[in-house]
């Protein structure tokens, strides 16, 4: 009963235990185990798509085909794992089950979709292309082609007189993309041919077509290379082979070769030529882009003839930056980022709880990150960022976690707007009803209202106002706005929103004109229609007005407001023209623009090149990026000549650029300045017709709400790499007036942190700043900004950079060696809880203690993802030394402190009690490499040794004082053993070991009777073990060993059989089993049936292969084969370890009271196999398949 409750204490209190760890473990976010995959299957096969979730249960899994949910049903199953199992598919007109499946899982969390997965069933079209009879000259080169549409992919092969072709000989080539080849075409070659199309569904065959072979007569004449099939421009998927042909004649033959336009070297591992020249890559990949050169040459000349592809690499897409999850207050602003790449670039979109997100005034998306304002309980949810080209889908999950707080002040009320004037609206309100004491700050929030994706802007006023005036707005546009009040706490809800539109106004200038001459007696005029920003109000007329130079009358042609050219006719040659332009609105004309100059052309009778189109973009607010291309069937130019000159100043120097050459950057610009630029071809004739055009520099500052305007950012910020915890930031500074003080701010932070403490500032007066104390292995980006007259820049461009990472700096944490076999030792350890180390592998150092004090230590490595290994070929009787280090590419990081492994002499047996030495952080290890031995231990050893002593002195009195009786019971001993006498490893009868007490004497019941009617005590050569003698001091023991689930490592190692267990090691007891899979929930359970049958080595789950011979050889020993005596007793039996042990203790006299005696089991049975007394805790028998 005193057991039971021990037990059932236990128990409970491990359950209790347990308790907060089950909710640490449990997963409050969704992700997915298993996604489904492409798969290609024939009509009326089982398909099966999988798809495993993990989150915190309940967890529920749907389907959904073409964006549409599926309803379970007897064709389409749901497993219990979340799989799809379609047992027959079905493909007819009506009804296929053909089209793109994704799995929804969700929980109270929210809910994730799955990457998108196509089922496709297998089938093989019709020829779209089927070969065509042709007519060769002997010697010559005859081909072939054929061209099928299947799926999956259909292997070609070719059939002559109905005999298939081999694929590849001297002369024959047959091609992966259905291309027969036959060089130096022979008269037996004649005959018909037809290609054959086989995929996984069906078989198809082609038209059969004739070749017919001419016979030459007398030697060929000296040809030129000619190549008669070159490459196509080639689109491939991600690891598919591709077959860039190239075929050509000429006398002598010539020889191929390839390369690349980019002089990059073609890889020599993925390609080879096949045939006589036909280029093969296999496996393609991104890098392998690219535009590829067949040449052909004629041996032993210069002679030769070129053809060019473009092999294209479509790759499905990667995210590269991954949203993060977030935790929001309410009404805060979550912003989510996500890039990704792929070829074609990928479309980004969003989803929320599975579903495509709706965006609107507060949740928007600019190009790919995700932006939600003013967050509301609703706004709490699971979002993925999806990625998808033609080529697949890729998707990343984040969440976002509303905070909610109290005593909030509710939203400001009465909220109204009243426009100003064209640029400038007042907004105007009340304080909230509830707690309008406590607001610290008004929040102004406001947006265009037209179009969709518009950017909300922001301005946070104090508290002693109620009306704001929100300046510089676009002109004739409307604008809604709303209010937030914010106190410490928090902010309250938003207001109603308002709308209301700015008034129209004349146009803030006119279009740049680009000016071109077709003749000597034109001008084509054309201009961009005004943004909506520039025009500020809807256009209603353009005033066109020119004049020659020499000459003040001036021309003017009125315009309608849809009109982007116009052709002025009737001009003078070789005159100048002076242009401008005025647009209107309904509120009055704009200035007009300043003049524009252009030069007709002369009258000449050689066709000259016609003029450039040309394009003008600006690069920033100093450099311009011009691009031009020369008009088609114009006369070939030997190059351009390009000036420019600030509107208002003289023309630079004309700029002289290749004929190669269209496009150029100039450099060196006014901000907010317009600049007229001129281009013309130039050819032998004489000069081209020329292209006039004027564009505007934009400004380099915004000066929103700025009195003055703040001096421009630095720019060039360059990070260099120090080392793995430091980078060197430089910048450059714009230019200002000398003589002033300057400093700059560095401001620095992990990518991705939402840590406040995290972000980190420098002051300096250079330009320049080591930053220092970095993580390793962490990506950071920089800003700086300039302070000079008591302003301070806006930030820099954001710079980023990963720091480099470093070799390990802590040594392996909890080294734990364990004797398993008398040769065999078990190493585990923890890895380093150092943050962003990456460990590729470790090492383990081990010798005994002669090899070590000679230096010579033996070595292996794991990798990074093991923390065990077996140490094997110890010799029994030696002390070992182990200690352990980290390693990655960067280096080796400390090496633990040495573990002391210290196998007993004399205990060649197999117990299953492992010895073993562990890692505490109090072993001492001097620097001179000796263990030191402190007064204490010395004084502990020389006590047990004198102790020791004295019991081996009682013990030989004893024995010399009842010599007959030992003799008597030790004969017996002896004859049941057989003839073998003592074996080693064995104690003799004499001498008491309480340790190994439990491998000699086997395991009785407590429930056993003797059948002469004696007690229940067995008897050994000792003496009486067993029965009811015992001491209560001894319960302790008795109570830990009749409990057994608090099983450390080191009782799951004394389990451990040579090549039958798969060594684990449990971090987490409570961790989960794998779910099944699909296979074993369709098909029931896989079951081995040579697991115990298999010979040689086994593998474990750790560090190799271990043979089983040493058991084999166990088995086939007398003394460990016999065991069935020992079952017969009874497993588990009552009799525990703590009485055996207490047995050894017995004095003689108690021995010889006893006037009857069992006989003593022989040898054989005292050390059986102990298996049965012991259930095999947390270890698994390896199933060999």
């Amino acid at each position: 009963m005193a057991n039971f409750k021990m037990k059932f204490c236990r128990r409970w209190l491990l359950f209790v235990l347990l308790i907060p760890l089950s909710s640490v473990l449990c997963f409050s976010e969704l992700s997915f185990i298993t996604e489904p995959s492409d798969v290609t299957v024939l009509p009326k096969d089982p398909a099966v798509l999988d798809c495993q979730a993990h989150g915190q249960p309940p967890v529920t899994i749907k389907w959904l085909k073409n964006g549409v949910r599926l309803a379970e049903s007897e064709h389409l199953q749901f497993l219990p794992n979340g799989s799809l199992y379609i047992p027959k598919i079905k493909h007819t007109k009506e009804d296929s089950d053909e089209g793109f499946y994704q799995c929804l899982s969700q929980n109270r969390y929210g809910a994730i979709l799955s990457q998108r997965s196509r089922l496709t069933i297998a089938r093989i079209s019709e020829f779209v292309l089927h070969p065509l009879p042709m007519v060769a000259s002997q010697g010559s080169v005859a081909r072939f082609s054929c061209a099928v549409i299947s799926n999956p992919p259909a292997s070609i092969t070719w059939e002559h007189n109905q005999s298939t072709l081999p694929l590849q000989t001297d002369r024959i080539t047959v091609m992966p993309n259905g291309v027969l080849q036959i060089h130096n075409v022979k008269l037996e070659d004649a005959g018909q041919y037809r290609c054959v199309a086989i995929n996984i569904g069906s078989r198809l065959k082609s038209k059969e077509v004739a070749l017919a072979v001419n016979k030459v007569a007398g030697p060929k004449p000296r040809q030129r290379p000619r190549i008669i099939a070159g490459p196509q421009n080639t689109t491939a998927s991600l690891h598919q082979t591709v077959v860039l042909e190239c075929v050509a004649t000429g006398n002598p033959s010539p020889i191929i070769s390839w390369s690349r336009a980019d002089s990059k070297p073609i890889d020599v591992y993925n390609a080879k030529v096949l045939g006589n020249g036909n280029l093969v890559i296999t496996d393609v990949n991104s890098k392998h882009s690219g535009v590829y050169l067949c040449r052909a040459t004629t041996p032993g000349t210069r002679n030769h003839t070129t053809a060019a592809a473009n092999l294209t690499v479509l790759v499905p897409p990667t995210i590269v930056e991954r949203p993060e999850s977030q935790t929001r207050p309410r009404a805060g602003t979550a912003r989510f980022m996500c890039q990704a790449e792929g070829v074609p670039l990928p479309r980004i979109s969003w989803l929320k709880n599975g579903e495509e997100v709706h965006l609107n005034g507060r949740i928007k998306m600019y190009n790919s990150k995700l932006v939600i304002t003013q967050i509301i309980p609703e706004d709490d949810a699971i979002y993925q960022c999806m990625a998808e080209n033609k080529q697949g889908s890729v998707l990343s999950v984040a969440r976002l976690i509303v905070v909610m707080s109290e005593d909030r002040p509710s939203a400001p009320r009465n909220i109204h707007a009243e426009t100003i004037s064209s640029s400038a609206i007042l907004l105007a309100w009340e304080r909230p009803l509830y707690n309008a004491d406590k607001v610290i700050a008004y929040s102004i929030h406001y947006m265009k209202a037209e179009g969709l994706n518009n950017e909300e802007y922001q301005v946070v006023i104090g508290n002693d106002t109620t009306s704001y005036i929100i300046e510089d707005l676009d002109s004739a546009r409307n604008y809604s706005f709303y209010v937030v009040a914010y106190m410490p706490m928090g902010a309250s809800r938003m207001s109603d929103q308002v709308s209301q539109h700015t008034l129209e106004d004349v146009p803030l200038r006119t279009p740049e004109l680009s000016l071109t001459s077709h003749s000597s007696t034109d001008i084509q005029v054309s201009w961009q229609p005004l943004p909506a920003k520039i025009s500020r109000g809807r256009l209603s007329a353009y005033r066109l007005s020119y004049r020659t130079a020499v000459d003040n009358t001036v021309k003017t042609v009125e315009l309608p407001h849809n009109c982007t050219e116009h052709l002025l006719q009737g001009l003078q040659p070789d005159t100048i023209y002076l242009l401008r332009m005025a647009a209107a609105t309904r509120v009055g004309w704009c200035e007009p623009s300043a003049w524009s100059s252009h030069r007709t052309p002369k009258v000449s009778s050689n066709k000259v090149p016609s003029a450039p189109i040309l394009q003008l973009e600006p690069l920033n607010c100093t450099s311009i990026v011009a691009r031009w291309q020369t008009s088609p069937g114009s006369v070939a130019a030997q190059g351009f000549r390009l000036c420019y000159h600030e509107e208002g100043q003289p023309e630079q120097p004309n700029i002289l650029l290749q004929a190669q050459t269209y496009t150029h950057t100039i450099s060196g610009l006014d901000p907010r300045r317009k600049y007229h630029i001129k281009i013309l071809a130039v050819s032998e004739v004489g000069d081209g017709y020329q292209t006039d055009q004027t564009i505007s520099t934009p400004g380099c500052v915004s000066a929103r709400d700025q009195l003055a305007a703040a001096p421009p950012p630095p720019h060039q910020v360059t990070v260099f790499t120090s080392n793995s915890s430091a980078v060197s930031l430089r910048w450059s500074h714009p230019a200002f007036a000398p003589g002033k003080a300057v400093s700059y701010t560095v401001r620095y932070t992990p990518v991705g942190t939402h840590n406040v403490s995290a972000i980190r500032y420098l002051q300096t007066t250079k330009q320049s700043v080591m930053v220092q104390n970095l993580v390793q292995n962490t990506r950071y980006e920089f800003v700086v900004r300039l302070h000079v007259d008591m302003m301070s820049s806006p930030w820099s461009s954001v710079v980023y950079h990963q720091t480099l990472a470093a070799a390990p700096g802590q040594q392996p944490a909890g080294v734990r060696v364990t004797l398993i076999e008398d040769d065999t030792a078990l190493v585990s350890w923890r890895e380093p809880t150092e943050p962003n180390v990456i460990i590729t592998h470790y090492t383990i150092l081990y010798a005994s203690q002669k090899a070590w004090m000679a230096g010579h230590w033996q070595k292996i490595q794991r990798e990074g993802s093991h923390t065990m290994a077996l140490l094997e070929k110890l010799e029994p009787g030696n002390v070992y030394l182990v200690k352990i280090c980290a390693s990655n590419r960067v280096g080796d990081g400390p090496f633990s402190d040495i573990v002391e492994l210290a196998p007993r002499r004399g205990h060649i047996h197999r117990s299953k009690n492992p010895r073993h030495s562990d890692h505490f952080p109090d072993t001492t290890v001097f620097s001179d490499g000796l263990y030191h031995i402190d007064q204490r231990s010395m004084t502990g050893i020389m006590v047990g040794v004198s102790i020791a002593l004295t019991c081996i002195a009682m013990c030989a009195l004893i024995l010399v004082s009842k010599g007959r009786p030992r003799k008597s019971s030790s004969s017996k001993v002896i004859a049941a053993g057989g003839s073998e006498g003592p074996r080693a490893g064995f104690p003799l009868p004499g001498e008491c070991h309480a340790e190994n007490v439990e491998a000699l004497i086997p395991m009785i019941s407590e429930h056993f009777k003797d059948a002469k009617g004696g007690s229940n005590i067995v008897i050994n050569g000792v003496g009486p073990v067993g029965g009811n003698i015992q001491s209560k001091r001894w319960l302790l023991f008795n109570r830990e060993i009749l409990n057994p689930p608090e099983i450390d490592a080191e009782t799951r190692a004394s389990l451990y059989e040579t090549g039958k267990t798969v060594l684990r090691y449990d971090e987490h007891l409570g961790s989960a089993p794998l779910p099944p899979s699909s296979r074993e929930i369709i098909f029931g359970p896989l079951h081995s049936e040579s697991s115990h049958t298999s010979e040689g080595s086994q593998e474990t789950g750790d560090s190799g292969h271990y043979s089983n011979e040493e058991s084999n050889e166990e088995g086939s020993n007398p003394s460990t084969s016999q065991s069935s005596g020992a079952k017969s007793l009874g497993s588990n039996g009552g009799t525990t370890i703590a009485e055996l042990k207490q047995s050894c203790r017995v004095k003689n006299e108690e021995m010889l009271s006893h006037p009857h005696h069992h006989s003593a089991p022989d040898a054989s049975r005292l050390c059986g196999n102990s298996e049965d007394a012991h259930p095999a805790l947390y270890a698994s028998q390896a199933a060999i398949s």
